[in-house]
């Protein structure tokens, strides 16, 4: 289990996707603008009640997430 203190998974918000706790913004949408090349200032001005913090707690959790899939499969 991947321990992140401003990350929160609940089953009854966002289908129990791992979203920024206290908000309903999940990991995967902050990846996205990411990957759309968006900066933090950009995705920030879109979402107000993020903060750079929580992005960089987005980006943790999904390495995180790999990592510990890639073990359990050399397993």
């Amino acid at each position: 289990m991947i321990n992140e203190e401003r990350i929160d998974i609940n089953p009854e918000i966002c289908h129990g996707k791992p979203r920024i706790k206290g908000t309903r913004i999940m990991i995967s949408i902050i990846l996205e603008w990411l990957e759309a090349g968006k900066s933090f200032e950009e995705i920030i001005k879109a979402y107000p009640q993020l903060t750079r913090e929580d992005i960089s707690a987005a980006i943790r959790y999904a390495r995180k997430f790999i990592e510990e899939e890639s073990s359990a499969s050399i397993t």
